[in-house]
């Protein structure tokens, strides 16, 4: 009897299980496209996935499937195909945005990556062949990872994901069990096997929101890599600190302005210019264009200690 009853459960935790992900990719897949890429000379160069999010035709996909690309066409889940206009590119963080004039789009809804936990369902979708898409599914593996980007800049804050990306994939959603999208496919490590990352959605979120506002994305940067941590509840008390989380310093580079400024690996950064910086993404924020070569005031938790430190952020390009 309890054999068949642990048999039983498990048979019914199965089904909820390919319940929630094929509910996710029903929410999702009209939303995902495949995009092909042409050279100067009309030649066909790389192709990869994206999606739509929004109605009026703007779509995310990767840098590195876009780039080096005199035109662009995109072929939707029902068939249809459009040509596109890049809108703009950010090869720092991978991403760009496209916009195709067609009528009756389905699109994704970005979440809240703060809010990802350990272990929850992820599913991937791609379309490498048009209509014939492809998906797979696991969990959120990890969390605050970096990953380099073709430029050389490290991007922070990635998702990891033990759903497989296969080729062709990348630019396309990975989306939680409701088909809200958790992070931009964006790479894998080859020699492990079924480890592939993904650019958080409010990362996501940022860039695109700058791409469609000014085509580029003119950002500050202080050259550290950072990664969200909790911090000590008697430090938080003593300080009065009005977050539970900072930004951590994991990596500096040489001559840049964190360097400059006396920032030091492990420092903990929990205001910037005033702003308090709970996470990566909140850092990110802040990193404005209004920021370069303006002097700032930042506190940083160091040794048990709070520290305040000058520092004079520079325009990304300067500093990569």
């Amino acid at each position: 009897m309890t054999d068949q009853l642990n048999t039983t459960t498990d048979a019914e935790l199965l089904d909820a299980y390919s319940t929630a992900v094929t509910s996710a990719v029903d929410h999702s897949r009209l939303a995902v496209v495949h995009i092909e890429v042409r050279d100067a000379k009309d030649e066909r160069g790389g192709s990869g996935s994206g999606f739509f999010i929004s109605p009026d035709g703007y779509l995310l996909t990767n840098s590195h499937v876009v780039h080096d690309g005199k035109s662009w066409k995109v072929f939707l889940a029902d068939g249809r195909k459009y040509s596109a206009d890049l809108v703009g590119e950010d090869p720092h963080s991978d991403l760009a945005v496209l916009r195709v004039s067609a009528p009756d789009l389905s699109y994704l809804e970005l979440s809240d990556s703060a809010n990802l936990k350990l272990g929850q369902i992820a599913v991937a979708i791609g379309s490498p062949m048009g209509f014939q898409q492809t998906v797979t599914a696991g969990i959120v593996s990890g969390l605050g990872r970096t990953l380099r980007a073709a430029s050389g800049r490290m991007i922070d804050n990635i998702v990891q994901t033990d759903a497989a990306l296969n080729p062709g994939n990348s630019g396309g959603p990975l989306v939680d069990v409701h088909g809200r999208v958790i992070g931009v496919n964006t790479a894998i490590i080859r020699p492990a096997q079924g480890i592939c990352f993904a650019i958080a959605s409010n990362t996501a979120r940022w860039v695109a929101g700058w791409l469609i506002k000014d085509g580029r994305i003119r950002r500050s940067v202080i050259g550290v890599a950072g990664q969200t941590v909790p911090l000590l509840r008697k430090l938080v008390h003593s300080y009065r600190l009005p977050i539970s989380t900072g930004v951590m310093v994991a990596a500096i580079e040489k001559d840049t302005p964190g360097a400059l400024a006396g920032l030091a690996v492990s420092d903990i950064i929990v205001d910037f210019a005033g702003i308090p910086t709970p996470s990566v993404d909140s850092l990110h924020t802040v990193l404005t264009a209004e920021r370069i070569d303006t002097t700032v005031e930042i506190s940083v938790l160091r040794n048990f200690e709070l520290k305040k430190l000058k520092i004079v952020p520079r325009e990304w390009a300067e500093a990569a």
